[in-house]
């Protein structure tokens, strides 16, 4: 585990002094009044190198001003039927919050289609969603408990994971990239739950390709996981998916405020509002233009992306072994809607 001296956090801090106004600017937003906690994540993410910790941000703070980052929670996905199809095809949500305080978010891995927008609209409501959990619910979850809290928790649904996955292969590896090079050591723990035997299987050889850290933070669970979460969060605050042990599906029968991955679930309903919210501040006369933000696609390979790839390598390797074969080619993974 790399332990950070105060000595390298004084050094990046020296350098951070000689950037320039734009990006003094946009680093608020990233250390929300914690500087500290921010050059910590960075150098985490650098193995302590002041160096390289300082270019990865400097390359993170050029990216969110050259993409207008910090407007991005001013640039709805409209109409709102467009918004609820990929809410229904890119599974994610936030169930609530552990017995410490951290927000739970949760993904349906094994479900999520993204076959409903182009890939632009995917990218633009996950960096919507970090952003909020930046911005807006990691600072109330600070002042809620007291201290301060700038990470999260994930829970991860398998269920439904088939070879066909390998369809969004491109997608996850773009969102990955964004995730490591911008928003680095954000989750403090991955919970994997409801894994079918082609991800135990393949999870065996990928699990040791991932550096140290990373796989420390990894769990998988036994079914549901329901026992094991119930340790570190309550009930109320269990992914829909986690509440029935051999439910059999992430798509939840109950109703959709229950169902955390919903437009209708408060989390959803409170962070569209926002946006909303926030447009209407920023462009008081002028109407919202429809249209799905365009944001510059990292082609840097990072962990997140080896991890992505590696995975998909196994799970052809997985299908070859039992008669299932499916090339990349044959998947089409470049194929997204424009």
């Amino acid at each position: 585990m790399c332990v950070i001296s105060e000595e390298a956090i004084a050094q990046f801090e020296a350098l951070m002094e000689q950037v320039d106004e734009a990006l003094k600017t946009t680093f608020q937003n990233i250390h929300q009044g914690c500087t500290r906690d921010a050059y910590l994540r960075f150098l985490t993410a650098r193995e302590g190198n002041v160096a390289n910790a300082h270019k990865m941000l400097v390359d993170s703070l050029t990216w969110r001003v050259e993409n207008e980052i910090d407007d991005i929670l001013a640039k709805p996905i409209i109409p709102t039927e467009l918004y609820r199809a990929i809410r229904d095809s890119q599974l994610i949500g936030m169930p609530g919050y552990t017995k410490e305080g951290l927000p739970i978010f949760a993904f349906g891995a094994g479900l999520s289609t993204y076959d409903k927008a182009s890939v632009h609209y995917y990218v633009q409501s996950h960096i919507q969603i970090n952003e909020y959990r930046d911005r807006v619910v990691l600072p109330a979850a600070s002042k809620k408990n007291g201290k301060h809290i700038s990470k999260s928790l994930k829970v991860l649904d398998m269920t439904g994971l088939k070879l066909s996955a390998l369809n969004q292969i491109k997608l996850l590896t773009i969102i990955s990239s964004i995730d490591d090079l911008n928003y680095p050591e954000k989750v403090v723990a991955y919970y994997i739950v409801n894994a079918p035997y082609i991800f135990s299987a393949c999870w065996k050889v990928v699990k040791p390709l991932l550096q140290e850290r990373t796989r420390k933070k990894v769990q998988v669970l036994s079914g549901c996981g329901q026992d094991d979460l119930l340790k570190i969060m309550d009930y109320s605050s269990l992914p829909h998916f986690c509440r029935r042990e051999g439910s059999g599906s992430s798509r939840y029968s109950g109703s959709s405020n229950e169902n955390c991955y919903s437009l209708d679930h408060p989390f959803h309903l409170q962070l569209y509002d926002y946006i909303k919210q926030q447009a209407l501040l920023r462009r008081p006369v002028r109407p919202v233009k429809q249209g799905s933000v365009h944001v510059d696609f990292p082609d840097a390979v990072t962990e997140g992306t080896e991890f992505v790839q590696t995975l998909a390598s196994e799970f052809q390797k997985f299908g070859k072994q039992n008669g299932l074969a499916q090339s990349l080619d044959d998947l089409n993974i470049n194929d997204h809607r424009a």
